[in-house]
């Protein structure tokens, strides 16, 4: 069998998700950097494998593939390991709902709005867009009580062992942590601040961490 690859940056948040499950599988695979902001005349190349020229895009034995939620799954389903996805009906529900949140929400709020304005925009010395801000920083509690709502008293989001419900939060969360009010936000929620030290300490959050 051949070795899977994964194309894509290693700053974005939806190869991430990926890295985290092939190596939550213990998947040795290969990441092939593809930058969508500067891909220049390698567009034409990469867009023969994702025709939107989105990040990521996968390929295993001739088998190419494209958005995360789909790679994850062949991931979980494809390849030995531990099960990163319930088989109780509810359960599985419950991880599709949180993901569905993570997609729609928490990514183009917490890490767009709150993450790339406060962070990344300021780094980079570009102007930041206050409205988008004040508009982020108004969603950030409902979205962190709901998810701490959906952790209860258990250690993970949507069942008894970790899920792709975590491994999708996980890079977003890492990205809104480093706005300097995140950890604030965060340790108002208890549940959530152990859920998110419980999941940084993973191996597989070491091996996939973010780029210095």
């Amino acid at each position: 069998m051949n070795k899977p690859q994964l194309f894509g940056a290693d700053y974005s948040v939806y190869v991430r998700i990926c890295r985290l499950s092939l190596h939550e599988k213990g998947i040795d695979y290969e990441l092939i950097p593809i930058d969508i902001f500067s891909l220049g005349d390698a567009s034409a190349t990469y867009l023969e494998r994702q025709p939107f020229g989105k990040i990521p895009s996968f390929e295993h034995d001739s088998f190419r593939l494209y958005e995360t939620g789909a790679i994850t799954r062949y991931i979980d389903e494809a390849f030995d390991g531990p099960a990163l996805q319930p088989t109780g009906t509810k359960e599985r529900a419950r991880m599709n709902q949180i993901i569905s949140i993570a997609d729609g929400y928490i990514y183009p709020q917490l890490v767009w709005g709150m993450y790339v304005e406060l962070v990344s925009k300021v780094a980079r010395d570009e102007p930041t867009d206050e409205a988008r801000v004040a508009a982020a920083r108004a969603k950030a509690p409902v979205y962190l009580d709901v998810l701490a709502n959906f952790l209860g008293k258990t250690p993970w989001l949507a069942s008894d062992h970790i899920t792709l419900a975590d491994l999708y939060l996980a890079p977003m969360l890492d990205y809104f942590l480093q706005v300097p009010e995140g950890s604030g936000m965060l340790s108002k929620r208890p549940n959530l601040e152990e859920w998110w030290n419980r999941m940084r300490r993973r191996e597989s959050m070491r091996l996939s961490r973010l780029p210095a």
